[in-house]
């Protein structure tokens, strides 16, 4: 049984759950003061389309680390 929190994957998994919710609260945060100051649609949208390229970050770094698991499993 591999240890917790102490592993390479263990850590990469840490990073990518950590990176989910940085972006989340990034998003978030943008949304409500482009709300306050009335910012143009067109530069909230631009700052959804990065939250949008954080989170597809965030997928390929999880489907990242799912196949070195896979491979990790076959291995054995």
């Amino acid at each position: 049984m591999a240890q917790q929190g102490s592993t390479k994957q263990a850590k990469a998994g840490q990073r990518t759950a950590l990176t989910m919710a940085g972006v989340g609260v990034f998003w978030i945060l943008v949304t409500l003061i482009g709300a306050e100051y009335g910012w143009s649609n067109r530069t909230r949208a631009f700052f959804d389309l990065a939250a949008l390229a954080g989170f597809g970050f965030a997928l390929w770094q999880t489907f990242q680390l799912w196949r070195t698991r896979q491979n990790d499993k076959g291995g054995s």
